[in-house]
């Protein structure tokens, strides 16, 4: 064995590769929508091009997870993620034509896809209780990746044009397949495989429902906002391509630092329901005050709080969604939450496009704004409803903390 994969080195491997992977698929997204626009695309095509990404996620995530539980080969769902961003990368800068942009986006998907699989082999290496530790790790290199990448791509933009970004996406993509042939496959001797009635089962969880559905409304803010429209709203207060760089970094560091804490020790002080809570608030609040806003310094500091909301909120869920699993459905279980959640990434910024041709941006950033604040009031409903539930019956499940 080589001595990488050596007890010492693999969760740093393991981070560094993820890392590679978040970097070479955030080179293109924050800057997908404003490019399609300077292709001489709609408000609505740019929505499409943006909800690409997600809709194939939604179809692909439950597949990838249920043979991944099946065959217990999870390193080898990683390296083809990897794979398909190198590729992704390559077509992007190779083509012009919005057919096969849509194309390329829904393969960048089907890359993201794999996921289910960083997570669930990541969460491997902890204990079984220390899952949302786990999540919260993992969660913090996701971020860190997708901030590298967007400094990496407003660097290579700003300097050398879109395609060089295209280009730098599919070299972190290769350096990333690279690493993760030296992954740990860690398999328990006895681990049983998933079953037709086992996933009837992860299907029909209730907690795993409702969590994926605030999931949902969470990825609708995000890429209808951040990845999606923010940025061109940005152009027209004038920024530049460092500028539309330097507003995702903003968006983004935020993310990873509340990723980290609030998986870690900020859960356990505070109480994940609560935590869950104040982040859809925070993103709600400051995504409703982007059309009220006219510098773009300002701009930067309302997505960075509303970052920083999406770490609080976010990580949790994920968490959340295979804390209560068994070791041989927690493949699926992540797959049907990564899934679910791909409807909020389509549907947010095609909402979002919609509302742009037939409105106004501003009017688009009003109504996800109130969204946000729903969604927080909806999560705090749960947890009084959940509690109530409890003390009612016995064996239920609930997710209240």
């Amino acid at each position: 064995m080589s001595f990488l994969q050596s007890s010492p080195y693999r969760i740093p491997l393991f981070c560094a590769v993820t890392m590679l992977f978040w970097m070479s698929m955030y080179t293109s997204v924050p800057i997908m929508a404003p490019y399609t626009e300077y292709l001489g695309g709609s408000h609505q095509m740019a929505g499409w091009v943006v909800g690409m990404y997600g809709i194939s996620q939604m179809l692909l995530r439950i597949p990838v997870g249920i043979m991944s539980d099946r065959f217990h080969k999870r390193r080898l769902f990683i390296t083809f993620g990897l794979l398909f961003t190198a590729i992704t990368g390559l077509g992007l800068w190779f083509t012009k034509d919005f057919t096969w942009i849509l194309i390329l986006r829904a393969l960048a998907g089907a890359a993201a896809a794999t996921w289910v699989d960083f997570t669930v082999l990541f969460t491997s290496y902890y204990k079984h209780e220390e899952s949302t530790k786990a999540i919260g790790t993992i969660s913090f290199f996701n971020s860190l990746g997708q901030v590298f990448g967007i400094l990496a791509a407003g660097w290579a933009a700003d300097g050398l044009g879109w395609e060089a970004v295209f280009i730098l996406g599919a070299i972190m993509g290769v350096l990333g397949m690279v690493g993760s042939f030296f992954l740990i496959e860690k398999v328990e001797a006895d681990a049983p495989r998933i079953t037709l009635r086992g996933i009837g089962e992860v299907a029909t969880d209730r907690t795993l429902l409702f969590v994926s559905l605030l999931a949902i409304l969470s990825q609708v803010l995000l890429f209808a906002t951040v990845f999606g429209f923010t940025p061109v709203y940005a152009t027209e207060l004038g920024a530049d391509k460092f500028a539309l760089s330097l507003l995702s970094l903003f968006a983004n560091v935020p993310v990873a630092i509340a990723s980290l804490f609030s998986g870690r020790r900020w859960s356990t002080k505070y109480g994940e329901k609560r935590l869950v809570v104040a982040g859809f608030l925070l993103m709600g609040v400051f995504t409703f005050t982007v059309p009220f806003i006219h510098q773009l310094w300002l701009l930067m500091i309302t997505q960075a709080l509303a970052g920083f909301g999406r770490g609080l909120s976010f990580t949790l869920l994920m968490g959340m969604s295979i804390k209560h699993m068994p070791t041989d459905k927690r493949a699926t279980a992540m797959g049907f939450f990564q899934a679910i959640y791909g409807l909020g990434m389509f549907a947010g910024p095609v909402l979002m496009g919609i509302i742009g041709d037939w409105f106004s941006l501003n009017e688009g950033f009003l109504v996800l704004g109130v969204l946000g604040v729903v969604s927080g009031g909806l999560t705090q409903w749960f947890v009084r409803s959940s509690r109530t539930r409890s003390q009612s019956t016995s064996g239920g499940t609930t997710i209240a903390k």
